[in-house]
């Protein structure tokens, strides 16, 4: 049964447009000219207990809208929404009571106190019982390495330890959901590295069900089963990577090395070299119309080969031509 149902979402959004200039400051003044932006579409999809799905899409396509309107903050235009069966705006008390929520560039944590008085403060809030509330805490601690941060004033954390703290106290009452609105945007590697980590413990070992929305495609590679492309409000796509990448890649990647420079002669017109340095050649290859096979016999003809590896395009390039397909 499905943890998550959505059935024909449609929100909208009345935006004022307002031309440049002085004159158009004082006129929007008095007269207000409005346009109607169509944020959801009439989306519909199912998300199963323990799910990790990767929610994508380019800027202004509905993925936020899709979280806000999930999470009680939002109310659509019309559709419906039950999450763990309850409707996320008409039950909101019950709803977040079974709701994690991280907004990367928001912070539910208070600024000015350490990060234990925020985490005392929600655990409050959710009325969670002093040993469940220490025995999670412990837990969070061990997986984030919270520690040294506990008696910090939120202003003073980096990006990177903020969003460390943002995990736990989304999770300090243990809710079976967890909402992830772009929690690794402006992270370094390490960073992105630990919150990685800790998604997928949380997902793997606790069985949360996570929607991850994100525009780091290396997030989506490394976490996610299924994947939920959005694009003008609309659902698009709706399955694995791998579906994803059957879809739409209809070239593979072809990286060579001979023992001495090849002797370089002329390639099928199906083939691109995209590098040549010395003895090493990377090429690309339409896969529907050049077998491995065949390229590599081309390739014999050059030289004598050292090492092949045959790879796939990376899932940015992916997504970009499937942007690229449908205009967006």
């Amino acid at each position: 049964m499905a943890q998550i149902q959505v059935r024909d979402l449609v929100k909208t959004f009345k935006v004022a447009r307002r031309k440049a200039g002085l004159f158009s400051a004082l006129r929007g003044v008095f007269h207000r000219d409005y346009y109607t932006v169509r944020a959801l579409d009439g989306i519909s999809f199912d998300i199963g207990p323990g799910e990790l799905v990767g929610y994508i899409g380019p800027n202004g396509a509905g993925k936020s809208t899709t979280i806000k309107v999930m999470s009680g903050i939002l109310v659509p235009d019309s559709g419906s929404c039950r999450v763990m069966g309850l409707t996320p705006w008409q039950s909101r008390a019950q709803h977040v009571a079974n709701l994690g929520v991280v907004f990367g560039q928001r912070t539910q944590l208070w600024w000015d106190v350490p990060v234990i008085d925020s985490f005392e403060l929600l655990r409050d809030i959710y009325n969670v019982p002093h040993a469940d509330y220490r025995r999670t805490l412990d837990d969070l601690n061990d997986c984030l390495s919270l520690g040294p941060l506990l008696e910090v004033p939120v202003r003073q954390l980096s990006l990177g330890q903020r969003i460390r703290c943002e995990l736990a106290a989304s999770l300090l009452h243990q809710p079976p959901v967890l909402f992830l609105d772009e929690p690794t945007i402006g992270l370094d590697a390490v960073s992105k590295l630990a919150v990685r980590q800790f998604i997928r413990h949380q997902n793997t070992f606790s069985g949360t069900t996570v929607i991850l929305t994100t525009h780091d495609m290396d997030d989506i590679q490394a976490l996610c089963s299924r994947v939920m492309l959005i694009a003008n409000g609309s659902i698009l796509f709706d399955g694995n990577v791998d579906k994803l990448k059957q879809s739409y890649v209809t070239e593979k990647r072809l990286k060579v090395e001979f023992l001495h420079p090849p002797h370089m002669t002329p390639l099928s017109d199906k083939v691109t070299i995209i590098e040549n340095q010395g003895n090493r050649l990377e090429l690309g290859f339409a896969t529907g119309q050049l077998s491995v096979p065949q390229l590599v016999n081309q390739l014999a003809a050059m030289g004598e080969i050292k090492d092949i590896i045959v790879e796939e395009p990376p899932i940015e390039e992916v997504i970009a031509q499937v942007y690229e397909e449908l205009g967006l």
